[in-house]
Formats: C-alpha cells, structure tokens, sequence
C-alpha cells in the first residue's frame, strides 16, 4: 500500500454526508473546550481545546535541545536550564484553533469536526522569542523564521515535521513566546512538553509545539503547513490566502442546565445574567451585542474591565426569561472595526468561521 493510498487532498462533505469515521478518530483524539468552563480567567489545562497532527512525541526533558540557525551571527543550541534562566516572562493569551466552527459550515470541510469550543486561555511562561533572536544577531538578509517541532507524520501524501514560518518582522513585532510552562506547571504532554512557541493574536496552528529548531531563512517560507494546508480557497484549484490572525468572537456560556443527550438548554423563567468571552487577534475587543431572537433585536453587553489585550474580555447582559423557545446570539466587535458576522463566508478548509454564537433555549414556569 503506498502512501498515496491515504489522504492526499482536501475534500468537502457530499450532500448530506454524515461525519466520517476518519473524522470520528481525530476528535476522539483531539478535545475542545467545554463551554461552561469560560466561566475560569484561566482555562484549566485539562479543559484547554487540544490539537495534534501527528503523535504526540516522546520527549526528553533534561537533553532537550533548541538550536536556533540560518541568517544568524552566532547559531545557539540551548537547554532548558539556559532557556529558563533568561529574561522570563509570564503572559496570558487566548488560542483558537483555525478550524473552529467548522462543522457548522454548509458543505462541510471533512476533517477534524469542530464545533465552538476548539478555544482556550491559558498563562504561558517563557522567553521571548526576540530575546532569542537578538541574542543570535539576526543578519540583514533574514526574511522569514521556521519553527520545526518534533510531531511528524504524513499529510495530504507528503511526509513532514510539523513546521511554521513568520515573516521576519512578524517574528519580531507579535510578541511570541518560546514556553515551557502552562498555569505555572511544566507544560502537558498533549500541549507541547518540553517546549513549545506560543503566538499571541494568531490562530493556533502558527504556535508550534514539542520546539526543537528555529531556523532564520534569506527567502519565503513556503513548507506545508504554510503554503498548502492554512489557507482561506473558495475553490480546490485558488491558491488562496494564508490564515493568519484570530478573527473576532463571542461565545455565550450556556445558560440553565442541559439535556444529556442533545445538549438543548432548559432554564427557569426570572431573572438571568447571560454571561460570556469575546476576543480577537486583531484589536482589542470594544462591543458585545446579544440577541435573545435570533438576532431580530440586540442589546449591548457590559464588558469587563480591560486587561490584557491578548486574552479574552468578560461580557454580560440581563435578560428577564418568560416561559418560551428563544435563541440566544452574541457577536463581538474590535477596535479595528471588524464584525462578527451572522454568517461567515464559507471556504474550503473551513477556517476562520467566526458565525455568530446561537445556543436555543428553552424557558419553563
């Protein structure tokens, strides 16, 4: 059996295709975030959205090894007790996987079957990546940064190590991490172990774990994961155009109590307090608006106070439930000015599906 007997291109759901079995795996493998556990600044690394490609590696703590080269005066290969006796910083950011809500979208991209929660806030505690980078004394003709991690495997037919580049400049400017902890532990297995980078406003694809090389390179990154499997197509011919930063989101934490099976809502009539999170790697988020019609009327939600602009911002709104069916929605707002949408245009991978957050309800006497 070759290897291009497997997977070795992206395919859209036929019309009413169920999920498929393959997709079945990945998200018994992978895990999102249940949407109650919003209510915590700081996710627990337990309930954090979790994605794998590959395997999760076996690593080695004490003979782990980070070599930074290329377009550098003085190439470093550093261990863990080096890395960690540097300018440490502790940052909290909020991760979300590229592929979130794509199980909503309509045909549905087959792979792994997102629905919301692929989310999460974490405290990450690191080196930044700059200080690396300064310490190397990156050459005039560097132009963009890989960072190789340890998973590998196959995709789409073609062997690899996980790999991402930044441009030069987005390497230096997006505030990212080279991390070895998570909630003040050493990070977990499935979240990277011994190390990992962390990039603050992208999706979660750009913060490579199980980090074992960054390599400053004289041209465009053009490796997998960049130039073929993250990018926005309308087609499976357009070349499309890379997926990048963290498009703006709301998420309402389900109100009342659930249905085992079915997860449909049920809450008594009174006075409630709808509560949620709103982000975006763009700009700070400065609007919340929630509907309790589906979106035929909308009410501004009371953020937060203002905190870190890399992590999600607290909302709430008071609703005064009367026995009925209702669907309650939230969108966000930044300050750059972009929407979420009450639909986000389809595309072939499904990413960056920021739709507006529905959760039906039912109010009982």
């Amino acid at each position: 059996m070759s290897v291009e007997t497997f997977s070795t291109a992206s395919r859209v759901a036929g019309k009413g295709e169920g999920v498929t079995l393959e997709e079945l795996q990945l998200a018994a493998r992978n895990h999102g975030m249940p949407l109650e556990a919003m209510r915590y600044d700081v996710t627990p690394a337990g309930l954090h959205y979790v994605l794998v490609h590959y395997d999760i590696p076996a690593a080695d703590a004490p003979n782990w090894q980070l070599e930074l080269t290329g377009c550098v005066e003085q190439p470093l290969s550093i261990g863990l007790t080096e890395l960690k006796a540097m300018n440490r910083q502790i940052v909290r950011v909020t991760l979300e996987c590229a592929g979130n809500g794509r199980a909503r979208q309509d045909p549905r991209p087959v792979s792994q079957p997102w629905l919301v929660e692929a989310v999460g806030t974490a405290e990450w505690t690191g080196v930044p990546l700059t200080v690396l980078l300064e310490h190397a004394g990156v050459r005039p003709d560097g132009v963009d940064v890989v960072f190789t991690g340890a998973d590998h495997g196959f995709e789409r037919g073609v062997e690899q190590d996980y790999q991402r580049g930044l441009s030069l400049t987005e390497a230096m400017e997006v505030g990212a991490l080279v991390a070895w902890e998570m909630n003040g532990e050493p990070l977990p297995p499935q979240h990277g172990f011994p190390l990992r980078l962390v990039v603050p406003g992208w999706y979660g694809m750009a913060s490579v774990k199980w980090l074992r090389s960054i390599e400053v390179i004289d041209h465009e990154f053009t490796g997998f994961q960049n130039a073929v499997a993250y990018r926005l197509r309308s087609s499976a011919d357009d070349p499309g155009v890379p997926v990048t930063r963290i498009e703006p989101r709301a998420l309402l934490i389900p109100p009342g109590h659930p249905d085992f099976m079915s997860r449909a809502r049920i809450l008594k009539t009174g006075a409630v307090v709808l509560r949620g999170r709103a982000w975006s790697g763009w700009a700070p988020v400065d609007l919340v608006e929630v509907s309790v019609d589906g979106g035929a009327s909308w009410r501004e939600a009371e953020l937060d106070a203002e905190g870190n602009d890399l992590a999600w911002r607290g909302f709430s709104v008071e609703w005064d439930a009367t026995p009925g069916e209702y669907e309650l929605t939230a969108r966000a707002r930044d300050e750059s000015g972009r929407v979420q949408p009450l639909q986000a245009a389809w595309n072939r991978g499904g990413f960056a599906n920021n739709s507006a957050h529905r959760i039906p309800v039912v109010v009982i006497d």
